[in-house]
């Protein structure tokens, strides 16, 4: 169905080609995963497939990519259309309508398909993904996970012979994940599509692919023989290797038969947890300062914009001139009271009811994982604390502020937000510009930022256009341009999407560090394995309530859904990362 031949991608003249010699075969009827780390030209292969590269990218492709007999070099992407199906790692970029029944609807109209074949099509996509109750939505109302969903449907519904998938499941939640998954194995076993799915959360997918593609080596093969030597894995390939399995297991119900004799190794044992949680200080509260209309939003559109200060308020455009004092560096800011607090807090936005009755704490030095399924109020809530939301109702204080009342210069020194979609912080041309702004922006020593981009993103040139990184890499430098300032506060939303398991492990010991430096840390996210490596606390939303609020260790093993895998493997022992068992051997 889809064959490489000796192909090669460069995008600048004298630069390294993005994919090297690539020469393959994937059969039809095949779902073929891509691994490897960030910026090894996964998303270019994948451009390859669909046509997009070089046509619309730009950038010179030698050799040959052929996709049912067309040749992509003389067929560009219109020309494709019928025949694959592409969602790239950015899902919003491909919207072309604004509800969600018509975007489910427009692929087809596009292809001249007949009004009856559309509707079934439609009403069969909508129950597949769980998509019924959103069908009259708006999509800019919808979550990033919702609208993930979307993205993935609209390709779905003309029915392609090739599905091309960046990141498809980078901001579902695990059930939500399970259904999209569900869904493209049932197109690959009974329809024969053929399915292309590059995905850094390996834990989710691996079981389900017939080959694993390794990049940048070009190497295909069965899943087992390239997790046993592919540098990601998941971790129940890591616990496999680390217990010395043979052959390795790809699922958690293989590694649970073989599971005894680690066990038995382990028993008596206990796990190390996060690193412990650093005493708030005492002080007198600060007074709240300014105002503002409850439900009144700062910023316009999806409240990305409009104000000053960048990571600070949430306010993302910011003035170059006057810029913003520098941050409390090293501890949180001195309170007496938990850094966070909300009382009863309300969010209604339209008419939906996105926040009910949260009382929240959280305390200088704690790392806390908001979890729930997608639309569950995660996003609402870190855009409340940043002062993009009005509280309905309520009370909210960060710092002894309300943050929705208090001006932007003020807010920056307290809190920073790193949102679902990194580019929103973004807007310099050149990586060294953005960190030479950030650097003024924080008050900071001129190249602060830089190192903690090298840090997080080893090897990405001065001169690089952020519209050139991959989504893994955009997230990383605006995480860098966000701590900076070293906010005491820091909110991150979704902060592993994009991101290899080395780029995790490298913002795994960043995020620690910090909290060991007195920083409070609150994350969103549906990647259960990031809250078991770094999280002291998780509280669960469902529906705008908190439903569950604990120590990481009794509240994920209690609940399927948002349990890691090596919890699963060795329950009802109490383990949740290869490290920790790593650390008892």
């Amino acid at each position: 169905m889809i064959r490489f031949e000796n192909v090669s991608v460069t995008y600048e003249a004298g630069a390294e080609p993005t994919l090297r010699n690539v020469d393959l075969t994937v059969p039809e009827g095949e779902l073929v995963l891509l691994v490897g780390p960030s910026g090894v030209g996964k998303s270019t292969l994948l451009g390859a497939v669909s046509g997009l590269v070089p046509h619309f990218t730009g950038g010179t492709l030698t050799g040959r990519v052929t996709v049912d007999g067309r040749d992509t070099r003389t067929h560009p992407p219109r020309e494709l259309a019928d025949l694959v199906g592409t969602v790239g790692q950015d899902p919003s970029a491909h919207f072309v309508t604004d509800t969600v029944e018509d975007e489910l609807a427009y692929g087809m109209e596009s292809l001249g398909l007949a009004p009856g074949v559309m509707r079934r099509r439609v009403e069969e996509t909508l129950d597949l993904l769980g998509l019924a109750e959103l069908r009259d939505r708006p999509i800019a109302t919808l979550s990033g996970g919702q609208r993930q969903r979307v993205a993935i449907g609209s390709v779905l519904t003309p029915h392609p012979k090739v599905l091309v998938l960046d990141e498809p499941t980078s901001a579902l939640d695990p059930s939500a994940a399970e259904d999209v998954l569900a869904v493209l194995q049932r197109l690959v076993h009974d329809l024969g599509t053929t399915v292309l799915l590059a995905e850094h959360r390996l834990e989710r997918v691996v079981q389900y692919a017939d080959q694993v593609l390794m990049l940048p080596e070009g190497v295909m093969g069965a899943p087992a023989e390239i997790m046993a030597v592919s540098p990601v894995h998941p971790p129940v390939v890591g616990l496999g290797r680390l217990a010395g399995w043979d052959p390795l297991p790809l699922t958690v119900r293989d590694a649970r038969r073989r599971a005894g004799g680690l066990k038995s190794r382990l028993e008596g044992r206990v796990p190390a947890g996060p690193l412990p949680r650093v005493p708030a200080p005492s002080a007198v509260e600060a007074p709240e300062s300014g105002g503002g209309a409850p439900g009144q939003e700062k910023g316009k559109g999806r409240g990305l914009s409009g104000g000053s200060g960048r990571g600070g308020s949430g306010l993302f455009k910011r003035r170059r001139t006057e810029p913003a004092p520098a941050s409390t560096t090293g501890t949180a800011t001195a309170t007496g009271t938990p850094l966070v607090r909300t009382e009863g807090l309300a969010v209604r936005r339209g008419r939906v009811e996105a926040l009910r009755r949260i009382d929240l704490q959280v305390e200088a030095g704690e790392t806390l994982a908001l979890m729930g399924r997608n639309g569950a109020g995660k996003s609402t809530l870190l855009s409340t604390l940043v002062g993009m939301i009005a509280p309905t109702s309520g009370t909210v204080r960060v710092a002894g502020r309300a943050p929705h009342s208090t001006s932007p210069r003020e807010l920056i020194r307290q809190v920073g937000l790193v949102p679902q979609e990194p580019r929103d912080l973004l807007y310099a041309d050149t990586v060294a510009a953005e960190c030479a702004a950030a650097d003024g922006d924080a008050g900071a020593a001129p190249g602060t930022c830089r190192a903690l981009v090298s840090e997080l993103l080893p090897g990405v040139a001065d001169d690089t256009h952020p519209r050139d990184l991959s989504e893994g890499q955009r997230l990383a430098l605006a995480l860098a341009v966000v701590l900076t300032g070293r906010p005491p506060l820091l909110l991150l939303d979704e902060p592993t999407r994009g991101l290899d398991y080395a780029a995790k492990a490298r913002l795994v010991a960043l995020l620690r560090a910090l909290a060991a430096d007195g920083h409070a840390i609150v994350l969103a996210t549906h990647d259960v394995e990031l809250a078991a490596e770094l999280a002291h606390r998780v509280v669960i939303i469902a529906d705008g309530e908190v439903v569950a609020d604990g120590p990481t260790a009794e509240v994920v093993v209690s609940s399927p859904a948002f349990s890691p895998q090596v919890a699963k493997i060795l329950a009802p022992q109490p383990w949740l990362t290869v490290e920790q068992v790593e650390a008892a051997l």
